[in-house]
């Protein structure tokens, strides 16, 4: 028996019918010939959540969507990632991956409804791959039976692939190359940033963290670093205050950055902010003058 897939301006191609794994690669490879017809001549960041853990000025807790030619993943999975990406209008079924850079709430609890709207909203036969630090299965896995008790150690009928990473790792993401560093958000479990390549074109991500050196020799080269802000003078000891930035700000040998995950004094002291913010929605093609052009606050 013989089913077949139909190009856009090109005859049938006929393939055997198969199932499991080899139809899910099929899958896979349709799904990226009918990408491919999408042309993106850079990376394109788009920010879904740029808030703190509470949510500050009603803007939704961390997540960012980042395409590129053949493919698109997300960085963080706040609570309200789920809404934040129908909102946007994201087509689901072309989300290739995620990327958590830790274990808090605001950066990853958002996770277990993306895998049900794989199961019971956009239908899924390719693998999603889920990436973050050690830990990550197991607490994605008991958020989701808490939430859903009647239903304990629910299976996917899609692969779910964690991959469980320490830092100065490498891992790939549809066309995106990832790789791990450290930051020191946490005194016991492993916080990370992320350098992010594709389509010629560099992000680094901060992740959560207070000021350290170590974030200049990770965001060099980068044509756009995304940097958490959370606090403006007073610090909590866990992240960057832009009295830290404006020190420092100097000695980052990158292009672009972008201050964000911004809380109640940095939202409320914007103005005085000469750097460009984030804001949920904001998108942002990665290339000169791109903070520009999209608008910096």
């Amino acid at each position: 028996m013989f089913n077949y897939v139909r190009w856009r301006g090109q005859s049938p191609s006929y393939v055997v019918s198969i199932s499991g794994s080899g139809r899910r690669v099929l899958a896979d490879f349709v799904w990226r010939r009918a990408r491919a017809k999408v042309f993106f001549v850079t990376m394109k960041l788009t920010c879904l959540g740029t808030a703190d853990a509470l949510g500050t000025g009603g803007r939704h807790c961390a997540g960012y969507k980042l395409e590129a030619e053949g493919g698109l993943m997300l960085l963080e999975a706040g609570p309200s990632l789920l809404t934040t990406l129908k909102a946007d209008g994201t087509d689901m079924r072309a989300i290739d991956g995620v990327a958590v850079s830790h274990l808090h709430g605001d950066h990853f609890a958002g996770l277990p409804f993306l895998l049900l709207e794989y199961e019971h909203g956009t239908p899924r036969e390719r693998p999603l791959r889920v990436i973050g630090p050690p830990g990550t299965e197991a607490v994605v896995r008991g958020l989701l039976d808490l939430l859903y008790r009647e239903h304990p150690d629910r299976q996917f009928s899609y692969p779910v692939l964690f991959e469980e990473i320490t830092a100065d790792k490498e891992t790939e993401v549809g066309p995106f190359r990832i790789e791990s560093f450290a930051v020191p958000h946490q005194e016991v479990d492993l916080s990370l940033g992320y350098r992010v390549r594709g389509a010629g074109r560099h992000l680094v991500f901060s992740g959560d963290t207070p000021w350290t050196p170590d974030l200049l020799r990770a965001a060099e080269g980068a044509d756009l670093f995304l940097c958490e802000c959370t606090d403006f003078e007073h610090s909590s000891g866990r992240h960057i205050r832009f009295a830290d930035w404006e020190r420092h700000r100097a000695s980052f040998d990158c292009g672009e950055v972008l201050l964000t995950h911004l809380g109640p004094e940095v939202q409320a002291r914007l103005a005085e902010i000469p750097d460009a913010t984030a804001r949920d929605g904001l998108q942002v093609p990665l290339g000169a003058g791109a903070l520009q052009s999209a608008g910096r606050r």
